[in-house]
């Protein structure tokens, strides 16, 4: 029986977790199912697991269908152009019941992968987008138009698909994609400025953070393209040292993102834990949906050489917020005030090796995220990262598991189809269900 309980953008297959993030708008919110809800004589059971050369994203399609994005990381540190891959896994043992062709990308960076509404899968890694049917099948690609890896799509309301490359430096395009034909329905539009983050999207709405500024476009149906919103940006940046943002999470009326996105995860390092490079402090910036001058900018903890890589959570039904500082393993918690747009704080957690995406069960309050803290892990055993369910309103922990993954967890996760999840690590897949 298909999952009939909406998404938060119509443009996707409607499961519980079509997409990264669980819908455009990266609330990182389970829809359709209900939460973990573990009590006091449960724990956590890892239920089997798979090394990966490179995992990147697990997205749910109709029950029991769940699809894994691989990428070959390590062609890039030979200077080969890199592929991706697309599984359907047996829910359970993670082994693939089919698996796609190598598909086309190119330079590195961690794509993504989505189920349209129309039921295919649609690939962006490297500077191709790819179609494929729910058997892994390719259907059709598209070279895009700049040779830089792009970093994953939205879909619109409206159905079309939008991309973009990363880059700090280099000239910046938006491109538009019709999911029928895999062609641009339009002339890519040129971005302002430079942008690392990936894209966030509400209704046919696209919110782009450039390595300064946070913009706004609109797919405008009459003039068939997207045109940027010349009375919403915010110069989060500013006059101050701070450095480029990372994915915004659109929820409660309000853009939520996090600056210092620049680190050494990757390059001198198997975690975010020290790698911040610039030395202030890491912020959590709110700016509003309807009225880009009303924003504020606050420090996650204070403490230098923060940094992250990816968005925070905030939670509509409670008005919580949970932002955090990988660098320095920081995490916390605010009541969020629509009225009077204050921030108090409500918990804090030290010492807790949190990477980013994380997955979200409103009914329950339950967040499903990782503490990493290097090989030497809790309890002086070499169990690398740990998963933890934290309860949102108080942050008291409900279970805790090791993964035995070596690298810290930095792309995305999903839910299961009942009491268990699909957490991703770099270099491992981790099935977990609740006993």
């Amino acid at each position: 029986m298909k999952n009939t309980k909406k998404n938060q953008t119509s443009g996707y297959y409607q499961s519980p977790w079509s997409c990264e993030d669980g819908g455009a708008e990266r609330t990182q919110v389970v829809t359709g199912l209900p939460g973990l809800n573990i009590q006091p004589n449960e724990k956590l059971v890892v239920k089997a697991s798979r090394r990966l050369s490179t995992g990147n994203m697990v997205v749910l399609r109709d029950p029991g269908e769940v699809y894994l994005m691989t990428v070959d990381t390590y062609r890039s540190k030979l200077g080969l152009p890199c592929f991706s891959h697309v599984e359907k896994l047996d829910p359970q043992t993670l082994k693939p019941i089919k698996k796609s062709v190598k598909l086309k990308g190119g330079k590195w960076w961690p794509g993504g992968f989505c189920v349209h509404r129309n039921g295919d899968l649609y690939v962006t890694f490297g500077r191709y987008m790819h179609r494929l049917n729910p058997d892994c099948e390719l259907q059709a690609s598209y070279q895009l138009p700049v040779n830089l890896p792009y970093n994953s799509h939205v879909v619109l309301d409206n159905g079309l698909l939008v991309t973009k490359p990363i880059t700090s430096e280099e000239q910046s395009y938006l491109t538009v994609m019709d999911p029928d034909t895999m062609q641009p329905v339009c002339a890519d539009e040129l971005m302002p400025e430079p942008s690392i983050s990936r894209l966030s999207a509400s209704g046919n709405c696209v919110y782009v953070t450039g390595i300064t500024t946070i913009y706004r476009y609109h797919f405008e149906a009459d003039k068939n393209e997207l045109v940027l919103d010349k009375d919403w940006s915010l110069n989060y940046v500013g006059g101050s040292t701070q450095q480029y943002g990372w994915d915004p999470v659109v929820a409660g009326e309000q853009l939520w993102f996090m600056d210092n996105g620049k680190h050494r995860m990757g390059e001198t390092s198997l975690s975010m834990l020290n790698a911040g490079v610039n030395p202030t402090p890491n912020n959590v910036i709110r700016v509003s949906q309807h009225n880009s001058d009303d924003y504020d900018i606050t420090p996650v903890c204070g403490l230098s050489h923060g940094s992250v890589t990816n968005p925070p959570l905030f939670c509509s039904k409670r008005n919580i917020l949970l932002a955090y500082d990988s660098a320095n393993a920081f995490l916390k918690a605010w009541q969020f005030d629509p009225q009077s747009r204050s921030l108090i704080e409500i918990w804090r957690r030290e010492g807790f090796g949190i990477g980013g995406h994380t997955i979200y069960y409103a009914d329950s309050g339950e967040v499903v995220t990782a503490d990493y803290q290097s090989l030497k892990s809790i309890k002086g055993l070499r169990e690398g990262e740990h998963s933890v369910v934290l309860d949102i309103e108080t942050g008291r922990e409900k279970a805790r598991v090791p993964m035995n993954n070596y690298w810290q967890s930095a792309c995305f996760p999903a839910p299961g189809w009942g009491r268990d999840f699909y957490w991703l690590g770099l270099d491992k897949l981790t099935y977990i269900a609740v006993e």
